[in-house]
């Protein structure tokens, strides 16, 4: 079976890792490069560069090696990453998105990086809800150039040179909470972009442009990831009651997210369900997790799924990728300790 490194994000307890499906954990000490107790909310890995995998915290840009088995710490102008992402095409071009909501992009690995033109961004707030942060940066899988990034709370923004430039896109918006956005082929042929708010869902039709909000069959319209497999058409949502909610569930669609379904998880959820984690790799292994820490494992597509027995105290990424050849990520428990 492919080997998989299996990484979960928390906030307050850092990086965790596997290299069995979830079934056990490592937790590097603080000796490993990354302090114990950071908050950790995104990842970023690229098929081109296997040793490499980058994680966005509070403490900045980290930057893991498979060779070495351990962080480090990357200078950067940016405090507080709350999400990053690779070019496809060029595993050296990244952009990440910080609190407050801010676009950067580097293209030689993270080394260095320049500042976006994202004008007005710093403007959106709503009242108690604190500075605006940057929930996903998503590159266009159709549209070679183009970038999207969803702000909470500033609504989506578009870019087509790369990351460069930006364009506010909120025509039809019930909200301007962006959790979540994906891109997927219509059944005729043409694209579609979605995006999730706190409001429920919404779909362009016209590359953004303008939005028309599709309300979820389900209790609650509080949605936070959406993700499209690697089919082009099928999609997973996660949906709740709210932050961190009491309550959730798993949506999926067949038909690029005009009708939803519920999957069945097992046992009861303690809280919204946050991110789903997939890899082209292999489309049948999926894991998902509720914002306080509950992990759920797929591995016939979605499915049947599987309560892991481990629980965090509240996870705010997911991510897996193949094992570089030779080496599992579980070998840091020779040198970093549990915690």
């Amino acid at each position: 079976m492919l080997g998989v490194c299996l990484y979960a994000g928390t906030a307050g307890h850092s990086t965790w890792f596997s290299s069995d499906l979830g079934d056990n954990w490592i937790h590097p000490n603080s000796h490993s490069g990354m302090y114990t107790e950071a908050r950790v909310w995104c990842f970023s890995s690229h098929a081109a560069d296997p040793d490499t995998l980058y994680a966005g915290s509070d403490m900045g840009l980290f930057r893991w090696s498979e060779a070495a088995q351990a962080w480090h710490a990357m200078p950067s102008p940016m405090a507080d990453i709350w999400s990053i992402a690779q070019d496809p095409q060029d595993a050296r071009v990244m952009i990440a998105g910080t609190r407050p909501g801010a676009l950067y992009r580097s293209i030689d690995a993270g080394l260095s990086w320049q500042q976006c033109d994202t004008p007005g961004v710093k403007g959106f707030s709503e009242v108690n809800r604190g500075p605006t942060r940057v929930t996903q940066i998503l590159f266009d899988p159709f549209d070679r150039g183009t970038v999207w990034a969803g702000i909470e709370i500033g609504g989506v923004w578009r870019s087509t040179d790369g990351g460069l430039h930006w364009t506010f896109l909120d025509q039809g918006l019930v909200s301007g909470d962006i959790h979540g956005i994906a891109v997927v082929r219509e059944a005729d042929g043409t694209k579609a972009v979605l995006a999730t708010t706190n409001k429920g869902l919404h779909r362009s039709r016209d590359n953004g442009a303008s939005w028309v909000h599709e309300k979820l069959d389900s209790p609650w319209q509080y949605s936070r990831a959406v993700l499209t497999a690697p089919d082009g058409q099928t999609l997973y949502l996660t949906n709740g009651n709210g932050p961190p909610g009491s309550a959730g569930r798993l949506l999926k669609s067949r038909d690029a997210g005009h009708r939803w379904e519920e999957v069945s998880l097992p046992g009861t959820l303690n809280s919204t369900l946050w991110c789903v984690a997939t890899h082209p790799a292999d489309p049948q292994l999926l894991f998902t997790c509720t914002n306080l820490g509950q992990v759920f494992r797929s591995t016939d597509g979605g499915e049947h799924w599987t309560r892991l027995a481990r629980e965090f105290g509240e996870i705010r990424a997911l991510h897996w990728r193949p094992a570089p050849q030779g080496r599992q990520s579980g070998a840091v428990a020779a040198q970093w300790s549990y915690r």
